[in-house]
C-alpha cells in the first residue's frame, strides 16, 4: 500500500539520519505452609518466615527517564551498535548524553517548539518512507478516500456524518479562525473535552494553522489545565461544555498568552468577551482568504513539532511531550502496514473513538492509523465507560477496537454476572465451549495456523462463540487491543476462551503511542508482541536471567520535552535510543515480556530486584474477589500488599460504592459468607473472606523463589481505587507513589513491630 502525496516542501532542510547499524543482531522484539494471622487493626500477618533482607525500592522519581544525542547537520551519521561484551547488570550507568548541538547544527532531539530535528531515516524499506507533514497525508487521504465516511456521531437520535473532503474542509476552515483570533505559530491550542469531531477538528486545524495541539484531561483540576496551557503558551482553549469551561475561567487571569475560548457543546450560560460557541467559531475563518493559510502550512516541514501530548506528572509536574509530524505521519504508516489495515478502496475499517484524545493511544488510534487507511470512526457517548460503550459497540460493529485493560476487565465481571445466573445447562454448555475456545486458541498460539478447525470447535462457535461476539458488538472485530497499563493472564485467557484473541500493545507517548504490536498469527499470552515495522529494540544492561532496560530506536520516538532540556537528556542516550525505564526480556522467538518498571522495583537489601506487578497479578487471580492490590516494600525487612474488593462504580461521578459487584457477591456466597458491602469485609470484619484471601496469598507466597518474595502482612482497604479518587491515572494505571501517601498509616502500621518474625526457616533472632 503506497502512499501517494505531493513532495514535501523544503525537504532539503529536513535533515534524516540513518537508524544505527549492527555488528550482530541488536536485540529485537519483545520480551515480565500454614500462616500466623493477626486481625489487629485489619492487619494481616500472612508470615511465618521472615528474611533478614531489607527492600530499599519504589523510587518515586521516574527512571524512565532517557538520554539524547545531537548530530551534525551536514553529514548523514551512523549510530554504533552497543558493543555486546561490554553487557552489565541492570544496576549499570546507561551511556552518557552527548553535549548540546552548536548553533546551526540539527540533533536527534531538541527542547525548543519552533526548532527542527534530525529524522531517524533508514537506507531501505519503510524507514526510508519519505517523510510527510499531517497536511501532506490528509490531503493524499481526500485524494483517495474523499467520499469515503470518515466521522459519525449522535446528536439525539440523527446520525451525523462528515466524508474526508468535508472533514478535511473543516479542519481548514478551523485553523482559519484560529489564525483569526490570533493564534501564534508555535503556540497551543488546548482541547479540553470528550471525543467529538470537534475535537479532532480543532486539532488537525491548530496544527494546520501552525500551532500545536495540546490535549487536557477531562479529569484535570483547574490547576492543572493551568499548568498545561501555561506551559504550551495557549493562545486559545477549546472545552466541551460549561464545567470545563468553569475550570479555565477560574485561571484564566493567570494565562497571559490567552485570546480566546471556545465552547463546542451546549449552549453557552453566559456572554463573556473572546468566548465563542463552536457554530460562531467557525464562521469566523469560513470566507477568509486561503492564502495565509496555505503560506503557513507550506512552510511546514516533517521535522517540525505539531502536537504536545501531556504526561501524567504522577512524579512531578507533566512533561509536554514534543512529536512532528513525521512522528504522526510515520507511525500511522508503520502502526496500519504492522496490523494489516485494510484501505478503504477495498474494505473500510472502522473503530469506535472513547478513550481519552489527550493520551497518545487514542488520537493513534482513532486520528491517524485511521486517517492513513481511510477508515471510519465513530464517537460513543461521553458515558461510555459507565455503561454506553458496548451499546455503541452493538450499534458501530468495529472492525478495530482498542480497549485499556479494565475495559477489558469491566467486560468479563459483567459476563461472569450474566453467565452465573444462567441455568445449570446453559453454565455447563458455556463451560465446554469456554474449554474447546482455550484449548483450540491455545494450540493456535503456539503452533501457528490452527489448520482444519475441529467438530467440536465449530460447534462452540455456532452455540456459544457467535452470540458473545455480536452481544458485546464485536462480531466483525478481527483486531482487539490492549495497552496503557498491564493486563492480567486471567483476563486474557477468558477472552481467548470465548474465540476472542485480545492483542497486547506497548509503547509510551514518547514513542508516538506502539512500538510493539501482537499480531493473530504472531502472539504469546502476556507478551507485547514485537516492534512495528521500520523499529528496533535493545535491551539495556541486561542480567543473568535476560531482563534489561527496554530501548526503542525508531521514526516514532520524539522530538523532546517542551522546554525541559535536563529531563529531555536524560530521556534519550548518546546514541539516540530512548529509555523506556521498563524492565523486559525476550524469549527464544523474540516476543518481547514486560516484566517491572525501574522505578517500581523493590529492592532488598541483599540486592534482590522484586517487580511488584507479577506477585500483584498472582494475587488478584488466586483471589477473584480482589480488585486492585499493591505490593509494599520500600527499605522495609518484609513484603506487606493494600488490597481493594471489586464494589459498584457509582454511573455518573465513577467513584467506587461500599456495594459489591453482583459477580463478588456471588464470589462471597461460594465462600459461605452473606457479605453484600465492602464495609462488611474491610479491616478483617469477615473471618469467612478473611480466612480465602489468606489461603490465596498462601498460594502466591508457596511459589515464590525466596522467602524475601512473600508476602507477609495485608490489609483489605475501605474502598476501591478510581480515577476520581486519585488513586489510577486516566488509563486505569496505578499511582503508586500516590497511594503510598493516602495509605501511610496503613502501611506504617505494617511494620510498627519491631521484631523480626522467627520461623524453622528463619532460625536467626531480631538484630
Amino acid at each position: 500500500m503506497k502512499l501517494t502525496a505531493c513532495e514535501p516542501t523544503a525537504m532539503s532542510e529536513a535533515v534524516v539520519m540513518e537508524p544505527p547499524r549492527t555488528g550482530g543482531f541488536l536485540e529485537s522484539s519483545c520480551g515480565a505452609g500454614s500462616s500466623a494471622a493477626s486481625l489487629d487493626d485489619g492487619i494481616v500477618d500472612t508470615a511465618n518466615e521472615s528474611s533478614e533482607e531489607e527492600s530499599t525500592g519504589e523510587k518515586e522519581e521516574e527512571i524512565g527517564a532517557h538520554n539524547e544525542v545531537t548530530c551534525s547537520a551536514e553529514t548523514e551519521t551512523k549510530v554504533p551498535a552497543e558493543d555486546a561484551s561490554n553487557t552489565q547488570t541492570v544496576k549499570a550507568q546507561r551511556p552518557n548524553s552527548l553535549s548540546v548541538t552548536a548553533a546551526g547544527e540539527l540533533g536527534l532531539w531538541t527542547s525548543q517548539g519552533d526548532a527542527q530535528v534530525k529524522l531517524r531515516m533508514g537506507d531501505t524499506g519503510l524507514a526510508a518512507e519519505t517523510p510527510l507533514t499531517v497536511n501532506q497525508m490528509f490531503t493524499s487521504a481526500v485524494e483517495r478516500f474523499g467520499d469515503c465516511l470518515a466521522l459519525s456521531w449522535k446528536e439525539g437520535e440523527q446520525q451525523k456524518t462528515l466524508n474526508y473532503r468535508n472533514y478535511y474542509e473543516s479542519c481548514r476552515t478551523a485553523a482559519k479562525s484560529f489564525l483569526k483570533l490570533g493564534l501564534q505559530r508555535y503556540h497551543g491550542v488546548g482541547i479540553l473535552g470528550f471525543n467529538s469531531a470537534e475535537w479532532f477538528i480543532a486539532d488537525i486545524g491548530a496544527i494546520l494553522a501552525g500551532g500545536f495541539a495540546v490535549g487536557i484531561y477531562t479529569t484535570n483540576s483547574p490547576e492543572a489545565c493551568q499548568y498545561v496551557a501555561e506551559n504550551c503558551k495557549a493562545n486559545i482553549i477549546v472545552v466541551e461544555n460549561h464545567k470545563q469551561l468553569q475550570k479555565i475561567l477560574q485561571v484564566e487571569d493567570k494565562l497571559p498568552h490567552l485570546k480566546a475560548i471556545i465552547q463546542y457543546k451546549d449552549a453557552l450560560k453566559e456572554k463573556r468577551p473572546n468566548l465563542y460557541t463552536w457554530a460562531e467559531f467557525m464562521e469566523l475563518g469560513r470566507d477568509e482568504p486561503d492564502e495565509p493559510l496555505d503560506a503557513i502550512i507550506s512552510s511546514q516541514k516533517p521535522n517540525q513539532c505539531c502536537t504536545l501530548i501531556y504526561t501524567s506528572g504522577t512524579t512531578g509536574q507533566p512533561k509536554g511531550v514534543m512529536l512532528s509530524h513525521d512522528n504522526l505521519t510515520w507511525t500511522a504508516l508503520s502502526t496500519s502496514r504492522h496490523v494489516r489495515l485494510t484501505d478503504a478502496t477495498q474494505a473500510q475499517e472502522s473503530v469506535v473513538s472513547y478513550l481519552p484524545l489527550s493520551h497518545v493511544a487514542a488520537q493513534m488510534v482513532d486520528i491517524w492509523v485511521t486517517m492513513r487507511v481511510g477508515g471510519a470512526t465513530y464517537f460513543a457517548q461521553p458515558d461510555a465507560l459507565k455503561g454506553s460503550l458496548v451499546n455503541t459497540l452493538k450499534e458501530v460493529r468495529p472492525t478495530a477496537f482498542m480497549g485499556v485493560p479494565r475495559v477489558w476487565e469491566k467486560m468479563q465481571e459483567k459476563m461472569k454476572s450474566v453467565g452465573a445466573k444462567s441455568s445449570t445447562v446453559r453454565r455447563k454448555v458455556a463451560a465446554w465451549a469456554k474449554d474447546v475456545g482455550l484449548q483450540t486458541n491455545l494450540t493456535k498460539m503456539n503452533h501457528g495456523a490452527a489448520g482444519r478447525p475441529t467438530f467440536s470447535y465449530q460447534i462452540a462457535k455456532k452455540l456459544v462463540f457467535k452470540k458473545v461476539r455480536k452481544a458485546l458488538g464485536l462480531d466483525r472485530c478481527s483486531k482487539c487491543y490492549t495497552g496503557a497499563a498491564p493486563i492480567t493472564k486471567d483476563t486474557l485467557e477468558f477472552f481467548l476462551s470465548l474465540d476472542i484473541p485480545v492483542y497486547e500493545l506497548y509503547g509510551m507517548s514518547e514513542s508516538t503511542g506502539p512500538h510493539t504490536i501482537s499480531l493473530p498469527d504472531a502472539f504469546r499470552l502476556t507478551s507485547c508482541g514485537k516492534e512495528i515495522i521500520g523499529c528496533k529494540t535493545k535491551l539495556h544492561n541486561p542480567d543473568e536471567e535476560g531482563n534489561g532496560e527496554i530501548c526503542f530506536w525508531g521514526r516514532h520516538i520524539f522530538m523532546g520535552y517542551l522546554n525541559m532540556p535536563d529531563k529531555t537528556e536524560e530521556a534519550l542516550d548518546a546514541d539516540g535510543w530512548l529509555h523506556s525505564g521498563d524492565l523486559g526480556k525476550h524469549d527464544e522467538n523474540g516476543f518481547l515480556f514486560i516484566t517491572g518498571r525501574i522505578k517500581e522495583l523493590i529492592i532488598t537489601a541483599g540486592g534482590e530486584n522484586i517487580p511488584p506487578v507479577p506477585t500483584e497479578d498472582a494475587v488478584k487471580e488466586a483471589v477473584p474477589l480482589i480488585s486492585n492490590a499493591m505490593l509494599i516494600g520500600d527499605k522495609r525487612k518484609f513484603l506487606s500488599m493494600l488490597l481493594t474488593i471489586k464494589s459498584q462504580v457509582h454511573a455518573e461521578t465513577g467513584d467506587p460504592e461500599d456495594e459489591l459487584t453482583p459477580e463478588a457477591v456471588e464470589l462471597c456466597r461460594k465462600l459461605g459468607s452473606n457479605a453484600t458491602r465492602v464495609s462488611e469485609i474491610a479491616g478483617g470484619r469477615d473471618r469467612v473472606i478473611h480466612t480465602a484471601i489468606q489461603e490465596g496469598i498462601n498460594r502466591v507466597n508457596e511459589k515464590a523463589i525466596s522467602n524475601a518474595q512473600r508476602i507477609q502482612k495485608w490489609i483489605i482497604l475501605d474502598r476501591d481505587f478510581s480515577i476520581s479518587g486519585g488513586e489510577l491515572g486516566p488509563t486505569m494505571k496505578l499511582k503508586r507513589p500516590v497511594v503510598a501517601k493516602m495509605y501511610k498509616e496503613q502501611i506504617e502500621n505494617f511494620y510498627k513491630e519491631l521484631a523480626t518474625p522467627t520461623t524453622p526457616d528463619n532460625p536467626l533472632p531480631p538484630k
